[in-house]
């Protein structure tokens, strides 16, 4: 199955939940029924007319599928404009950028009569503008190793993202190492391991509580001596007491600009989608802690809250570099801006 195909299929929650509200906003009771005057393809239609058997050869000798059933409209109008706006906020797409997507929806078009598949494919448009700046895949540069330190809150999905986009890497040929930085949790080093394993790819570890900094110098130097291509550096995500984190990043990048001044080349945020709103607080914290150069969004098959990387793209602009849709090894693609936006509003 293609990542298309799975984020079609598995971005359900959050398809359906905006794909009904659309519907359910063009089929209000506010809307008017249609008059013949403007469907005036079925006047000419008599009873005597083969319809039905000429539709058919048609078909048979066009590749034509059937006409189906006139979908209902409604005219596009404030109160309508007002509905489309509340549903968008509901959907986590933020406030500002709901407003400037209805504002833009309405240019020229108000009074129009649309149906709820229109609304889709003009919503799926202005989704896209809003996320086509920021659909950039993480840059590589000939510097080796490339050091690509990954940062987010204990949960988000930093481990599974590492060994995704280091299985990734590999599979194109690049020559790829893991350092555990996360030495406080047992846990996070020997689900690493795990990933590591699956993606053929060597994880570096140190014992447990021991410095991450440290361990940080150690695998630069052993990805400087045998010549890998990219060096990921997992790393702790206890933001209930930041200050320690702070101080905790600052040295593992201050020790490894020791090693190579311009390290870290990438600094990727990984953000799970199923915080919805929350996930915006998380960027403005960790772009204090850390100077993140790109998202990475996981989990947008377990939430109703898709929305909310419309958010984020609409008010930080930083490159999304990916999204995940699933646990296994291959369910994590570069992001698409018309493939997410058209499976966002249930297209």
């Amino acid at each position: 199955m293609s990542f298309l195909s799975k984020l079609r299929e598995r971005l359900t929650r959050s398809s359906s939940k905006i794909g009904e509200g659309l519907d359910d906003i063009v089929e209000a009771p506010t809307s008017s029924p249609e008059t013949p005057a403007e469907t005036p393809l079925a006047a000419p239609l008599s009873p005597a007319a083969p319809a039905a058997p000429s539709a058919g050869i048609v078909g048979r000798l066009f590749g034509t599928a059937p006409a189906r059933p006139e979908e209902p409209r409604r005219a596009l109008d404030d109160a309508m404009l007002e509905e489309l706006e509340d549903m968008l906020v509901q959907a986590d797409l933020g406030v500002d950028a709901a407003l400037r997507v209805t504002a833009n929806i309405a240019e020229g078009r108000m009074g129009r009569r649309l149906s709820a598949t229109e609304l889709k494919e003009l919503l799926a448009g202005e989704i896209a503008r809003i996320m086509t700046p920021v659909a950039r895949p993480l840059p590589l540069y000939p510097k080796k190793p490339q050091v690509v330190l990954v940062v987010g809150v204990n949960g988000a999905g930093k481990t599974t993202t590492i060994g995704k986009l280091a299985s990734q890497f590999r599979g194109a040929g690049k020559s790829v190492m893991i350092a555990a930085g996360d030495t406080f949790r047992a846990a996070a080093v020997e689900q690493l391991q795990i990933w590591g394993k699956r993606a053929g790819v060597p994880v570096m570890v140190a014992a447990q509580g021991s410095d991450p900094a440290s361990l940080a110098f150690d695998a630069m130097t052993r990805a400087e001596a045998e010549g890998a291509d990219l060096l990921m550096i997992d790393t702790a995500g206890r933001l209930q007491n930041r200050q320690d984190l702070m101080e905790e990043l600052a040295k593992i990048v201050r020790v490894i600009r020791k090693k190579d001044p311009s390290a870290p080349h990438n600094t990727l945020l990984v953000l799970d989608a199923t915080t919805g709103q929350n996930a915006l607080n998380q960027v403005e914290t960790f772009r204090q802690l850390a100077d993140v150069s790109g998202l990475v969004m996981t989990k947008l098959d377990g939430t109703a809250r898709g929305g909310v990387l419309v958010a984020l793209a609409d008010r930080f602009g930083l490159p999304i570099h990916a999204i995940g849709v699933g646990e296994q090894i291959d369910d994590l693609d570069a992001f698409d801006a018309n493939d997410f936006a058209r499976a966002l509003v249930g297209l």
